[in-house]
């Protein structure tokens, strides 16, 4: 873990129903608001795969403690479970756009018949972490672009031409990836965040089960112990923790877009009894559940939740 940033942070993101990947259009900022990009609390990963068009700007990439210079015209193209942190140094400003592929299950279903194949495929684009010039990549990037136009113009049948691409990008992905990597691979941190990748995804599309740390674990494949332990170095809070401030970012959410009762509510969330939804929410919040349903702009929200952009 990179020695000078104390929590690494777990972006969940959804592909839309139907849709092949979830594009991230228009990530663009200026000198105002580059201090908080450049935060080290954002070192972050993701549950999918992430690749990123910068059309312009320049800064640092880091993963773990490694850090790679980046400038205008680059993609870079990051495998689910490895932290890294776009920052900034251009005053200008920079811009970017990102592209979000569920590489397992595109895979998966792609080549149903064939097992086999998928699970190379999906070895080889999860092996590493690359960034690349556009004008040395120019068909990876042509690719790219022209999945971040498809989705962007919502023709006829958009969705259809974007999972043929989708899938000519994955192929070409794979192929960089079959010679065994060397500078570039990251094999422990990748390999213990992807351990806990399917639990923070369970946790999250399922706030309201009855969780128990050791059905977690075992969706893992690892002890009970192991998987706290792990938890907890890269949340930087322990499971029941994480937990609990899901649940109630769910809550918020229905207290302001329902009016449903707060009883039912909470019957929905997963917390054993009334009063222990409430003592965790005012833990949370700093509000009862009725004063944050009166007045939610007193609570800023200071949990897990998926940002617009990595």
């Amino acid at each position: 873990m990179n020695k000078g940033t104390d929590k690494v942070n777990y972006r969940h993101y959804e592909i839309p129903l139907g849709s092949p990947v979830l594009a991230l259009l228009e990530k663009t900022g200026s000198a105002e608001d580059l201090n908080d990009y450049d935060h080290p609390d954002s070192l972050h990963f993701h549950n999918h795969l992430e690749i990123g068009f910068c059309y312009y700007g320049n800064g640092l990439m880091t993963f773990d403690d490694k850090q790679i210079p980046y400038g205008s015209n680059i993609f870079t193209v990051i495998p689910r479970g490895i932290p890294h942190m776009t920052g900034s140094s251009d005053r200008i400003g920079y811009s970017w756009e990102y592209l979000i592929i569920d590489v397992n299950g595109f895979l998966s279903d792609v080549y149903k018949a064939k097992p086999h194949l998928s699970s190379q495929l999906i070895s080889r684009i999860n092996r590493q972490p690359h960034l690349a010039r556009a004008e040395d990549q120019k068909e990876t990037a042509a690719l790219i672009r022209k999945i971040l136009d498809v989705m962007r113009n919502q023709q006829e049948l958009c969705l259809e031409e974007a999972r043929g691409l989708v899938l000519a990008l994955l192929i070409r992905l794979a192929r960089w990836n079959r010679i065994p990597p060397q500078a570039w691979e990251y094999p422990h941190h990748a390999g213990t965040t992807a351990i806990i990748s399917s639990a923070l995804d369970y946790i999250n599309r399922e706030p309201g089960h009855p969780f128990k740390i050791e059905e977690l674990a075992r969706m893992c494949h690892i002890s009970e112990t192991h998987f706290r332990r792990v938890f907890s170095e890269y949340m930087k809070m322990s499971p029941v923790k994480y937990i609990n401030q899901v649940r109630i970012r769910h809550v918020c959410d229905e207290l302001t877009k329902t009016n449903d009762s707060i009883n039912a509510i909470a019957a929905r969330t997963g917390f054993p009894s009334l009063s222990t939804f409430n003592r965790n929410f005012r833990q949370i919040t700093g509000l009862s559940p009725q004063q944050f349903r009166k007045h939610p702009e007193l609570y800023t929200p200071n949990l897990p939740s998926p940002p617009p952009h990595p």
